[in-house]
């Protein structure tokens, strides 16, 4: 039954897609499209500060900037999958056709996105330099690593908002705004890195700087368009708290995506702990190479994206054998895809490193790298895509407890048992398609057996 404070009927605004109707194909594509080119745009962040930095300041600060990138990660991770299940929260009540409990978990989202900012920057400032000592950073590199992150940091506001804003808008079907917001501050982040390093050769934390401005830019513009009055989204200040039952209903989907995020953040910290023991060639390496990967792997998270929003719209609207063919349709078109980019960074491993830097050693490790994980690719997208089916269909402790004990325990535990029989860097890198291969089973056994259509009624007694 639709909850007390629904609504007939939601009268969509420009831009908004309900996702419940029309070809399935056309309908993913489409979002997807502006997914891609949005993170596309927000890679260009921290790439452009690691090219920019490798060119005018060198191979010691491109290991600065790039060796501990998965410390942003994992401290950001956790609330960016909670922005996810929050979306996940919208997107059913969009396809539920039920506005005013739209509007009330949108307020109690960014109101938790304020809360979670403040402490991701409290956190991130006075914890950088004991978390790089944790992560064995190479002491050449500490000085210049503590001074990026401390300011990059300083941005955590602006980095949780953009993601809860972007979270609002995909599960309203738009993914056309947060795109044209990022191409602006993308392209303001190039140009302030450029004359802050190039022209009045500041230090590396004048990337950091670039990029927190660029940040709060793109939260600026977000924030803007969600104020305007009349829409279903419309966001007003003196609206925003945390409702119980749409606080509930985001920790209850968004808390196991977030600790998923964080866990796999957290082995991958691990491991570049151990590749930082290799001094800083491999420091580079590893880290131009997360950079390259990140890059190929966007249509895949596009599509990823794409299918949690179609199935929770379809689901809302309980439209079940449209949700499954959904399903069925952004599964395969991202594992096609991954394996199509994963045959491509094989082949052109040593340009792609060498774009960053020209080092023989870090191309040399970087290729090595490259080549050990690119054909796996296709394991990696199935498994983040099965991922992404459970989040839509608020199944979402599933992928939290299988990269728990996949992606994070076997993970860690293989590379201890590497690291105290062999210094073989080469073996570090298996870690990767082992775990996803194990895991992808693992998804496959689910996805085919369980109910998975069902989560919602069942998680809501109905």
């Amino acid at each position: 039954m639709p909850h007390a404070h629904s609504q007939a009927h939601i009268d969509p605004p420009r831009h908004t897609v309900n996702m419940t109707q029309g070809s399935i194909s056309r309908l993913m594509i489409g979002f997807a499209m502006p997914i891609f080119l949005s993170q596309l745009f927000q890679q260009l962040y921290n790439t452009a500060d690691a090219f920019i930095v490798g060119r005018f300041l060198g191979t010691e600060a491109l290991a600065a900037v790039t060796s501990s990138g998965t410390l942003i990660f994992l401290l950001v991770s956790f609330f960016t999958g909670a922005a996810m299940g929050g979306g996940v929260v919208i997107s059913r009540y969009f396809g539920a056709d039920e506005g005013e409990n739209v509007s009330r978990a949108i307020h109690t989202l960014i109101a938790f996105g304020i809360v979670s900012g403040v402490v991701l920057t409290v956190v991130g400032v006075f914890f950088t330099p004991t978390m790089l000592r944790w992560m064995q950073t190479d002491p050449e590199v500490m000085p210049q690593a503590v001074e990026y992150f401390r300011y990059y940091f300083l941005g955590g506001l602006a980095l949780v908002m953009y993601n809860i804003c972007r979270s609002v808008m995909n599960a309203l079907g738009d993914s056309r705004r947060p795109l044209y917001y990022l191409i602006f501050s993308s392209i303001l982040n190039i140009v302030l890195d450029t004359v802050f390093l190039a022209l009045f050769h500041w230090g590396v934390w004048s990337a950091a700087v670039a990029t927190v401005i660029s940040q709060a830019a793109s939260v600026v513009l977000c924030m803007g368009y969600l104020l305007q009055k009349g829409h279903v989204f419309t966001v007003e200040w003196g609206k925003l708290r945390f409702h119980r039952d749409m606080l509930s209903q985001i920790i209850r989907y968004g808390l196991p995506s977030g600790i998923q995020n964080s866990v796999i953040a957290l082995a991958n910290v691990i491991v570049q702990s151990q590749i930082n023991t290799f001094g800083k060639l491999a420091m580079a390496a590893y880290g131009t190479h997360a950079k390259i990967e990140g890059f190929g792997f966007l249509p895949i998270t596009s599509f990823n994206m794409a299918s949690t929003t179609f199935i929770s719209q379809n689901l809302g609207a309980k439209q079940y054998d449209r949700a499954r063919k959904g399903a069925r349709f952004s599964i395969w078109a991202a594992v096609l895809l991954a394996e199509c980019i994963g045959v491509c960074c094989y082949v052109f491993a040593p340009k792609l490193i060498g774009l960053f830097d020209q080092t023989p050693g870090v191309i040399e490790l970087g290729v090595k790298q490259a080549r050990t994980v690119a054909l796996f690719y296709f394991l990696l997208a199935f498994s983040h895509s099965i991922a992404a089916v459970c989040r839509g269909a608020g199944k979402a402790f599933v992928p939290m407890f299988v990269m728990l004990s996949i992606w994070c325990v076997l993970r860690i535990t293989y590379i201890a048992l590497v690291t105290y029989f062999t210094d073989d860097i080469g073996l570090i890198y298996w870690a990767y398609p082992l775990t996803w291969s194990i895991s992808s089973v693992i998804y496959l056994i689910y996805y085919l057996r369980s109910d998975w259509v069902h989560g919602f009624d069942k998680a809501m007694g109905t």
